[in-house]
């Protein structure tokens, strides 16, 4: 079941991707970054007031969980090391090509894995380690492709923005697998729709902050923020994809090494949404290192 809803997850995942570099275009990143903070706090907010006055969602998948705040003060510390991965990867996205950013988050994995096996003590059999191997290949054969396009890896900002994105991503792949383990086996044990919840709201109040700090001053000197559609659309697809993410996660025989490898797989719906929507160039060189992408998440299937 868990690896049914990483599949899902990696797939909302890649068109939330395909929606975020749409909105970007022309556009001003921080008010498009609260929004789609604001609208999923607004997703989750029904689940949290429901939950904390009646009874209706009791036993149900969405019932959020009450936590003290010894609790909230981890999941403050989880929207922290989120947000950061996001002003970082949405300003990278919105100056780089959707099939370069693509490559350079799916890296994630290998470094979730490295830190699977250093702290989670998990073992891969033979057919995942293929699955793994395989999408570390394919990963930089992409990338390789996409030095064609011109961008210099060494000395280009945007591409050191979205390194650091997944940098922070990975690790906080690794907070959740923590977050979420039972106290038994050395994690904190919390509710998956707990941390979910309260993480959107937290990082709305964040980047509220950083909207008045930051962008309401200089707004006059920067680019102009207008609305566009597909910034509900992000809120939507990611609010889904992360659901199904923190749901795989809480069961208990999912591992977090392969759940991380399967979600980014999502390069390929996006690489499909760049070809087809932004014209992106250097696609036939790229199909080869995407087919490898989707050999490695069948090994990966198998092995689990």
């Amino acid at each position: 079941m868990w690896l049914i809803l990483a599949f899902l997850s990696a797939a909302f995942l890649g068109v939330y991707d395909s929606l975020k570099k749409k909105s970007l275009k022309d556009n001003a990143v921080l008010p498009v970054l609260f929004l789609n903070t604001l609208f999923s706090s607004l997703i989750f907010l029904p689940f949290i007031i429901l939950s904390s006055t009646t009874s209706c969602l009791e036993g149900t998948i969405f019932q959020v969980g009450s936590g003290t705040w010894a609790e909230h003060r981890y999941i403050v510390l989880k929207a922290v090391i989120v947000l950061s991965s996001w002003v970082l990867g949405y300003f990278g996205m919105k100056h780089l090509p959707l099939t370069i950013v693509g490559p350079i988050n799916a890296t994630r994995p290998v470094m979730v894995l490295v830190g699977a096996l250093l702290f989670f003590g998990e073992r891969l059999n033979l057919w995942q380690w293929a699955g793994v191997l395989l999408a570390v290949v394919s990963f930089f054969l992409l990338s390789r492709s996409g030095r064609k396009e011109g961008i210099d890896f060494k000395h280009d900002h945007w591409i050191y923005m979205i390194v650091g994105s997944a940098a922070l991503g990975a690790l906080s792949g690794l907070y959740d697998k923590y977050l979420m383990a039972p106290v038994s086996e050395g994690g904190v044990g919390l509710d998956r729709m707990l941390v979910q919840s309260w993480y959107n709201i937290y990082q709305c109040f964040m980047m509220l902050a950083m909207l008045l700090l930051l962008w309401w001053p200089k707004r006059r000197q920067t680019s102009p923020f207008r609305w566009d559609w597909a910034i509900l659309g992000i809120s939507l697809f990611l609010s889904t994809a992360d659901f199904m993410y923190f749901y795989s996660l809480s069961l208990p025989s999912a591992m977090i090494s392969i759940v991380s490898m399967i979600r980014r797989g999502s390069v390929v719906v996006s690489f499909v949404c760049g070809a087809l929507f932004f014209h992106e160039k250097n696609l036939r060189a790229k199909a080869l290192d995407l087919a490898l992408v989707l050999l490695g998440m069948l090994c990966l299937y198998i092995g689990s």
